[in-house]
Protein backbone atom coordinates (compact mmCIF):
# COMPACT_ATOMS: atom_id res chain seq x y z
CA UNK A 1 0.00 0.00 0.00
CA UNK A 2 2.81 2.33 0.89
CA UNK A 3 3.97 1.41 -2.40
CA UNK A 4 1.05 2.83 -4.40
CA UNK A 5 0.91 6.04 -2.42
CA UNK A 6 4.59 6.79 -3.13
CA UNK A 7 4.42 5.62 -6.74
CA UNK A 8 4.99 7.96 -9.68
CA UNK A 9 1.25 7.69 -10.93
CA UNK A 10 -0.67 7.87 -7.52
CA UNK A 11 1.29 11.00 -7.46
CA UNK A 12 0.82 12.94 -9.99
CA UNK A 13 -2.85 11.72 -10.02
CA UNK A 14 -3.58 13.26 -7.09
CA UNK A 15 -1.95 16.36 -8.60
CA UNK A 16 -4.41 16.55 -11.36
CA UNK A 17 -7.21 16.37 -8.92
CA UNK A 18 -5.84 19.11 -6.99
CA UNK A 19 -5.59 21.44 -10.41
CA UNK A 20 -8.46 20.03 -11.14
CA UNK A 21 -10.43 21.12 -8.27
CA UNK A 22 -8.41 24.65 -8.37
CA UNK A 23 -9.84 25.28 -12.03
CA UNK A 24 -13.23 24.80 -11.01
CA UNK A 25 -13.35 27.56 -7.70
CA UNK A 26 -11.64 29.84 -9.85
CA UNK A 27 -14.12 29.37 -13.22
CA UNK A 28 -17.57 27.34 -12.99
CA UNK A 29 -17.07 26.13 -16.99
CA UNK A 30 -13.74 24.42 -16.30
CA UNK A 31 -14.88 21.09 -15.62
CA UNK A 32 -17.17 21.44 -18.76
CA UNK A 33 -16.56 18.59 -21.09
CA UNK A 34 -15.96 20.61 -24.24
CA UNK A 35 -13.42 22.48 -22.10
CA UNK A 36 -11.58 19.55 -21.05
CA UNK A 37 -11.68 17.85 -24.74
CA UNK A 38 -10.40 21.12 -25.98
CA UNK A 39 -7.37 20.51 -23.13
CA UNK A 40 -6.85 16.99 -24.21
CA UNK A 41 -6.38 18.17 -27.63
CA UNK A 42 -3.82 20.37 -26.61
CA UNK A 43 -2.28 17.57 -24.51
CA UNK A 44 -1.82 15.90 -27.44
CA UNK A 45 0.18 18.42 -29.14
CA UNK A 46 2.55 18.81 -26.11
CA UNK A 47 2.04 14.69 -25.64
CA UNK A 48 3.83 13.88 -28.84
CA UNK A 49 6.40 15.98 -28.52
CA UNK A 50 7.24 14.75 -24.82
CA UNK A 51 7.21 10.61 -26.35
CA UNK A 52 10.57 11.69 -27.74
CA UNK A 53 12.08 13.34 -25.00
CA UNK A 54 10.87 10.59 -22.71
CA UNK A 55 13.67 8.30 -24.65
CA UNK A 56 16.68 10.82 -24.78
CA UNK A 57 15.92 11.17 -20.73
CA UNK A 58 15.92 7.39 -20.18
CA UNK A 59 19.15 7.39 -21.59
CA UNK A 60 20.40 10.02 -19.30
CA UNK A 61 20.87 12.59 -21.69
CA UNK A 62 18.60 15.71 -22.87
CA UNK A 63 17.63 17.06 -26.02
CA UNK A 64 17.75 20.72 -25.96
CA UNK A 65 16.73 21.27 -29.46
CA UNK A 66 13.18 20.60 -29.46
CA UNK A 67 12.11 24.31 -30.09
CA UNK A 68 13.64 24.66 -33.24
CA UNK A 69 13.20 21.15 -34.63
CA UNK A 70 9.75 21.97 -33.90
CA UNK A 71 9.47 25.49 -35.37
CA UNK A 72 11.56 24.55 -38.69
CA UNK A 73 9.60 21.29 -39.42
CA UNK A 74 6.71 23.68 -39.66
CA UNK A 75 8.42 26.16 -41.69
CA UNK A 76 9.02 23.40 -43.76
CA UNK A 77 5.61 21.82 -44.08
CA UNK A 78 3.90 25.13 -44.80
CA UNK A 79 6.52 26.47 -47.41
CA UNK A 80 6.41 23.71 -49.60
CA UNK A 81 2.29 24.01 -49.23
CA UNK A 82 3.08 28.03 -50.13
CA UNK A 83 4.89 26.77 -53.18
CA UNK A 84 3.32 24.31 -54.33
CA UNK A 85 0.38 26.60 -54.56
CA UNK A 86 2.22 29.52 -56.24
CA UNK A 87 3.25 26.98 -59.12
CA UNK A 88 -0.67 25.47 -59.11
CA UNK A 89 0.77 21.94 -58.09
CA UNK A 90 -1.48 19.96 -56.20
CA UNK A 91 0.56 17.05 -55.19
CA UNK A 92 2.82 19.80 -53.06
CA UNK A 93 0.20 19.45 -50.02
CA UNK A 94 0.85 15.55 -50.30
CA UNK A 95 4.37 16.40 -49.56
CA UNK A 96 4.04 18.59 -46.76
CA UNK A 97 3.89 16.54 -43.92
CA UNK A 98 6.83 13.72 -44.98
CA UNK A 99 9.28 17.11 -45.82
CA UNK A 100 8.58 18.34 -42.15
CA UNK A 101 9.00 15.31 -40.74
CA UNK A 102 11.92 14.08 -42.63
CA UNK A 103 13.53 17.61 -41.61
CA UNK A 104 12.88 16.15 -37.76
CA UNK A 105 14.64 13.13 -38.40
CA UNK A 106 17.64 14.89 -40.06
CA UNK A 107 17.71 17.46 -37.12
CA UNK A 108 17.40 13.83 -34.77
CA UNK A 109 20.02 12.52 -36.71
CA UNK A 110 22.66 15.04 -36.13
CA UNK A 111 21.73 15.38 -32.61
CA UNK A 112 22.52 11.12 -32.35
CA UNK A 113 25.88 11.86 -34.42
CA UNK A 114 26.81 14.55 -32.28
CA UNK A 115 26.36 12.70 -29.41
CA UNK A 116 27.24 9.05 -29.77
CA UNK A 117 29.80 9.38 -32.05
CA UNK A 118 31.39 12.80 -32.00
CA UNK A 119 31.24 12.23 -27.46
CA UNK A 120 29.97 15.94 -27.08
CA UNK A 121 27.94 16.20 -24.23
CA UNK A 122 23.93 16.53 -25.04
CA UNK A 123 23.11 19.56 -23.46
CA UNK A 124 25.70 21.69 -25.04
CA UNK A 125 25.20 19.98 -28.63
CA UNK A 126 21.70 19.72 -28.59
CA UNK A 127 21.44 23.44 -27.39
CA UNK A 128 24.01 24.30 -30.12
CA UNK A 129 22.20 22.72 -32.76
CA UNK A 130 18.84 24.31 -32.20
CA UNK A 131 20.92 28.08 -32.34
CA UNK A 132 22.05 26.64 -35.59
CA UNK A 133 18.64 25.80 -37.01
CA UNK A 134 17.59 28.92 -35.57
CA UNK A 135 19.31 30.91 -37.52
CA UNK A 136 19.12 28.99 -40.37
CA UNK A 137 15.65 29.62 -40.58
CA UNK A 138 15.50 33.58 -39.58
CA UNK A 139 18.06 33.55 -42.17
CA UNK A 140 15.83 31.38 -45.07
CA UNK A 141 13.08 33.45 -44.13
CA UNK A 142 13.90 37.11 -43.33
CA UNK A 143 12.67 36.74 -39.57
CA UNK A 144 8.65 36.37 -41.22
CA UNK A 145 6.12 33.63 -41.09
CA UNK A 146 6.74 31.65 -44.29
CA UNK A 147 3.75 32.14 -46.85
CA UNK A 148 2.00 29.15 -47.06
CA UNK A 149 -0.86 27.30 -44.57
CA UNK A 150 -0.97 23.92 -43.24
CA UNK A 151 -1.83 21.23 -45.62
CA UNK A 152 -5.51 19.32 -45.03
CA UNK A 153 -3.90 16.73 -43.65
CA UNK A 154 -1.74 18.71 -40.69
CA UNK A 155 -5.46 20.39 -40.47
CA UNK A 156 -7.56 17.62 -39.99
CA UNK A 157 -5.03 16.01 -37.36
CA UNK A 158 -4.99 18.74 -35.65
CA UNK A 159 -8.00 20.27 -34.86
CA UNK A 160 -10.62 17.40 -36.40
CA UNK A 161 -12.57 14.94 -34.43
CA UNK A 162 -14.09 11.21 -34.95
CA UNK A 163 -16.33 10.09 -33.23
CA UNK A 164 -16.65 13.18 -30.95
CA UNK A 165 -13.29 12.99 -30.00
CA UNK A 166 -10.08 15.23 -31.09
CA UNK A 167 -7.79 13.13 -34.13
CA UNK A 168 -4.90 14.75 -32.16
CA UNK A 169 -5.84 12.56 -29.07
CA UNK A 170 -6.29 9.92 -31.54
CA UNK A 171 -2.58 10.53 -32.73
CA UNK A 172 -1.03 10.70 -29.55
CA UNK A 173 -2.81 7.51 -28.08
CA UNK A 174 -1.46 5.44 -30.87
CA UNK A 175 2.42 6.79 -30.81
CA UNK A 176 1.83 5.95 -26.62
CA UNK A 177 1.07 2.84 -27.13
CA UNK A 178 3.58 2.18 -29.84
CA UNK A 179 6.38 3.68 -27.55
CA UNK A 180 5.23 1.74 -24.33
CA UNK A 181 5.34 -1.23 -26.36
CA UNK A 182 8.60 -0.71 -27.99
CA UNK A 183 10.10 0.59 -24.30
CA UNK A 184 8.81 -2.17 -22.03
CA UNK A 185 8.90 -5.50 -24.74
CA UNK A 186 11.74 -5.18 -27.06
CA UNK A 187 15.56 -5.13 -26.71
CA UNK A 188 15.76 -1.50 -27.70
CA UNK A 189 14.13 -0.89 -24.87
CA UNK A 190 15.84 -2.78 -22.98
CA UNK A 191 19.37 -1.52 -24.67
CA UNK A 192 18.01 2.07 -23.78
CA UNK A 193 17.19 1.55 -20.05
CA UNK A 194 20.45 -0.32 -19.74
CA UNK A 195 22.31 2.65 -21.33
CA UNK A 196 20.73 4.73 -18.96
CA UNK A 197 22.24 2.97 -15.93
CA UNK A 198 25.69 2.70 -17.74
CA UNK A 199 26.64 3.68 -20.81
CA UNK A 200 30.19 1.42 -20.32
CA UNK A 201 28.27 -1.50 -18.72
CA UNK A 202 26.00 -1.89 -21.54
CA UNK A 203 28.31 -1.57 -24.11
CA UNK A 204 30.63 -4.39 -22.47
CA UNK A 205 27.79 -6.72 -21.96
CA UNK A 206 27.14 -6.42 -26.24
CA UNK A 207 24.46 -3.60 -26.37
CA UNK A 208 25.09 -1.24 -29.69
CA UNK A 209 25.08 1.78 -27.86
CA UNK A 210 25.88 4.08 -30.19
CA UNK A 211 23.65 2.92 -32.42
CA UNK A 212 21.04 3.29 -30.16
CA UNK A 213 21.24 6.35 -29.11
CA UNK A 214 21.87 7.69 -32.92
CA UNK A 215 17.85 6.12 -32.87
CA UNK A 216 16.61 7.74 -30.06
CA UNK A 217 17.36 10.88 -31.07
CA UNK A 218 16.08 10.42 -34.61
CA UNK A 219 13.06 9.27 -32.98
CA UNK A 220 12.54 12.21 -30.62
CA UNK A 221 13.40 14.72 -34.10
CA UNK A 222 10.17 13.26 -35.51
CA UNK A 223 8.31 13.46 -32.54
CA UNK A 224 9.15 16.99 -32.12
CA UNK A 225 8.52 17.47 -35.96
CA UNK A 226 4.83 15.98 -35.40
CA UNK A 227 4.46 18.24 -32.58
CA UNK A 228 5.11 21.28 -34.98
CA UNK A 229 3.31 20.05 -37.46
CA UNK A 230 -0.10 19.66 -35.27
CA UNK A 231 0.37 23.25 -34.04
CA UNK A 232 0.58 24.32 -37.24
CA UNK A 233 -2.11 22.56 -38.63
CA UNK A 234 -3.86 24.07 -35.36
CA UNK A 235 -2.65 27.39 -36.11
CA UNK A 236 -3.36 27.01 -39.60
CA UNK A 237 0.36 28.45 -40.54
CA UNK A 238 3.84 28.18 -39.29
CA UNK A 239 5.56 31.60 -37.31
CA UNK A 240 8.70 32.09 -35.86
CA UNK A 241 9.27 30.74 -32.24
CA UNK A 242 6.00 28.79 -32.04
CA UNK A 243 8.40 25.78 -30.18
CA UNK A 244 10.13 28.26 -27.78
CA UNK A 245 7.00 27.51 -25.17
CA UNK A 246 7.54 23.98 -25.10
CA UNK A 247 10.73 23.11 -23.67
CA UNK A 248 10.45 23.27 -20.29
CA UNK A 249 6.84 21.83 -19.88
CA UNK A 250 8.08 18.61 -21.90
CA UNK A 251 11.00 18.11 -19.15
CA UNK A 252 8.00 19.41 -16.41
CA UNK A 253 5.77 16.70 -17.77
CA UNK A 254 8.44 13.83 -18.12
CA UNK A 255 9.78 14.37 -14.53
CA UNK A 256 6.12 14.81 -12.66
CA UNK A 257 5.49 11.51 -14.74
CA UNK A 258 8.40 9.73 -12.43
CA UNK A 259 11.25 9.72 -14.82
CA UNK A 260 14.36 9.82 -13.11
CA UNK A 261 16.34 12.85 -15.11
CA UNK A 262 19.30 10.73 -14.24
CA UNK A 263 18.17 8.11 -16.81
CA UNK A 264 17.91 4.06 -17.00
CA UNK A 265 14.49 4.56 -15.42
CA UNK A 266 11.07 5.88 -17.05
CA UNK A 267 7.37 5.82 -17.43
CA UNK A 268 5.00 6.05 -20.70
CA UNK A 269 2.07 6.00 -18.24
CA UNK A 270 3.41 8.68 -16.02
CA UNK A 271 4.48 11.22 -19.11
CA UNK A 272 1.05 10.65 -19.99
CA UNK A 273 -0.39 11.88 -17.19
CA UNK A 274 2.35 14.83 -16.55
CA UNK A 275 1.33 16.27 -20.04
CA UNK A 276 -2.48 16.36 -18.72
CA UNK A 277 -1.25 18.39 -15.23
CA UNK A 278 1.12 20.54 -17.29
CA UNK A 279 -1.91 21.40 -19.72
CA UNK A 280 -3.89 22.02 -17.12
CA UNK A 281 -1.96 24.20 -14.69
CA UNK A 282 -1.20 25.79 -17.59
CA UNK A 283 -4.89 26.61 -18.71
CA UNK A 284 -5.66 27.40 -14.49
CA UNK A 285 -2.51 30.07 -15.14
CA UNK A 286 -4.49 31.79 -17.73
CA UNK A 287 -7.91 31.28 -16.44
CA UNK A 288 -5.93 33.59 -13.44
CA UNK A 289 -3.81 35.53 -16.06
CA UNK A 290 -0.81 34.87 -14.53
CA UNK A 291 1.66 36.62 -16.63
CA UNK A 292 4.38 34.79 -18.45
CA UNK A 293 7.68 35.28 -16.09
CA UNK A 294 5.38 34.25 -13.30
CA UNK A 295 4.33 30.79 -14.91
CA UNK A 296 7.86 29.90 -15.78
CA UNK A 297 8.81 30.46 -12.07
CA UNK A 298 5.75 27.99 -11.18
CA UNK A 299 7.03 25.20 -13.92
CA UNK A 300 10.63 25.25 -12.58
CA UNK A 301 9.07 25.09 -8.90
CA UNK A 302 7.19 22.01 -9.64
CA UNK A 303 9.91 20.63 -11.29
CA UNK A 304 12.21 21.19 -8.18
CA UNK A 305 9.32 20.14 -5.67
CA UNK A 306 8.57 16.52 -7.80
CA UNK A 307 12.44 16.25 -8.10
CA UNK A 308 12.23 16.27 -3.84
CA UNK A 309 9.35 13.79 -3.79
CA UNK A 310 11.01 11.10 -6.20
CA UNK A 311 13.29 12.29 -8.45
CA UNK A 312 15.98 10.77 -7.39
CA UNK A 313 14.33 7.51 -6.96
CA UNK A 314 14.95 4.76 -9.59
CA UNK A 315 11.92 2.70 -11.26
CA UNK A 316 11.36 0.03 -13.27
CA UNK A 317 10.08 1.32 -16.89
CA UNK A 318 6.26 0.70 -17.30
Amino acid sequence: MTAILRSPTTIVGVMIVAILAIGASASPNFLNASYLLQQLQISSFLGVVALGALGVIVLGQIDLSVPWTMTSSAIAATSVVGVGAAAQDVWSTELAMPIGLAVGAFIGLVNGIGVALLRVPAMIWTLGINAVVLGLCIFITGGFAPPGEASPLMRSLAVGRTLGLPNALYVWIGISLVAAFLLTRTYIGRAIVAIGNGERAAYLSGVATQGVVILVFVFAGLCSALGGLLLAGYANQAYQTMGDPYLLPVIAAIVIGGTSIQGGSGSVTGMLLGVVFVTLLTSVLSVLQMPDPHRQIIYGAVILITLLLYGRFTRPVN
